[in-house]
């Protein structure tokens, strides 16, 4: 009977090692804000006419799941499966029709770094995004104009088939690359790459990325990335460039960043576009509950022989009600040259959907309510 027992016991606290050794959790951002967008194109609605629209505020909603295994020897097992969604009507978000349409990667992580596959962002969005507005505090509206960086990460930006390495922090500094196959017998044919790296000194930031993507000739839907970046289609090759750096100091922080986006081989009357991106940016927390942000962009774009400009400048104030739970207030305003495109300032849908403006102005302001957990 005893030696029952003991056996018993012992196969309890097994399983309870075991147990121990491995976890999974679920996690989330709920987001709803009411938008109102102004100068509205035609087919969009009445021309010069306002719209006003409940869904995603700052932040796209999402749900995800994300785990992990000690393997012994400081080896883990780790993988994070994430889907966005629109929380204004349930439906599942990036226009990929896919259930975990933001990341779905397994990997392997041990001190020296971490090694993973599957759809995954690259390091613009790892090592550069977080150092501007649109990565940080500012959310989807205060992303660069038509977002060609990719740096906002509301939209179907991650890249498919990718094997991402993502080195260990070595006194502040940490570096990775992505590698997206086309799986395709002609191995060209949308495949992608990308580099960059970071480094954090006491209040000190600074990050710089590349990437590239090879789209060929737009016949490959298996491919790394979507062949309409930007909602611009037929791109034979999209290269962004960036580097950003920030300060923090007590309660305020500061930032500026550069990034170039190029749209090389466009069957289209755009042609080969370039954008270059100046941002700068703040935030400032007033109390630990009451923060006030701001951020200026001026975008400088060159299509073929010609070239037009954008400003945008963004404030917003947000308010914690609790670790997991804040309330805010946000404006975006974007004013386009007389020669460009008109202005369209960047809400997380496709090009086509954007709702561009009706003039050379727009202004988005969002009032919202948004939970993590």
């Amino acid at each position: 009977m005893n030696k029952t027992l003991i056996v018993a016991a012992a196969a309890a606290s097994f399983a309870t090692v075991a147990h121990a050794q491995s976890s999974v959790t679920l996690y989330g951002v709920l987001d709803a804000g009411i938008t109102y967008t102004s100068n509205v194109q035609p087919a969009l609605g009445q021309a010069g006419k306002s719209r006003w629209a409940m869904g995603s505020g700052i932040d796209q909603s999402r749900f995800g799941l994300r785990g992990s295994e000690d393997l012994g020897g400081g080896l883990k097992a780790i993988f994070t499966l994430e889907s966005g969604f629109n929380i204004g009507n349930g439906k599942f978000a990036n226009g990929n029709g896919g259930m975990f349409n933001r990341q779905a990667f397994v990997g392997l992580s041990s001190q020296y770094g971490t090694v993973t596959l599957g759809k995954q962002y690259d390091a613009t969005q790892d090592f550069l995004a977080p150092l501007t507005a649109t990565g940080s505090w500012g959310g989807t509206y205060f992303a660069h104009p038509l977002n060609l960086d990719r740096l906002s990460t509301n939209g179907d930006v991650a890249s498919n088939n990718t094997i991402k390495f993502t080195s260990a922090n070595y006194a502040g500094l940490q570096f990775g690359g992505t590698y997206s196959f086309s799986n395709n017998t002609n191995f060209g044919n949308n495949r992608a790459y990308s580099a960059g790296a970071a480094y954090q000194f006491q209040g000190l930031k600074l990050g710089a990325a590349y990437s590239q993507a090879n789209l060929g000739d737009g016949t490959n839907a298996n491919g790394a990335t979507s062949s309409a970046i930007g909602g611009i289609a037929s791109q034979g090759r999209v290269r962004t460039y960036g580097a950003a750096a920030a300060y923090a100091f007590g309660p305020a922080q500061v930032g500026a960043a550069w990034t170039q986006a190029r749209l090389d081989n466009n069957a289209v009357a755009l042609g080969t576009l370039r954008t270059d991106n100046y941002e700068v940016n703040a935030k400032y927390n007033l109390t630990p509950a009451l923060g006030l942000g701001a951020a200026y962009t001026y975008t400088n774009a060159k299509i073929n022989n010609g070239s037009t400009h954008w400003n945008q400048f963004g404030l917003q104030a947000d308010y914690s009600l609790s670790k997991r739970t804040d309330v805010y207030a946000q404006a975006v305003y974007q004013r386009a040259a007389k020669n460009g495109i008109g202005a369209s300032i960047y809400n997380g849908d496709s090009f086509a959907n954007n709702l561009p403006s009706s003039s050379i102005n727009q202004t988005a302001a969002t009032v919202g309510l948004r939970h993590r957990f």
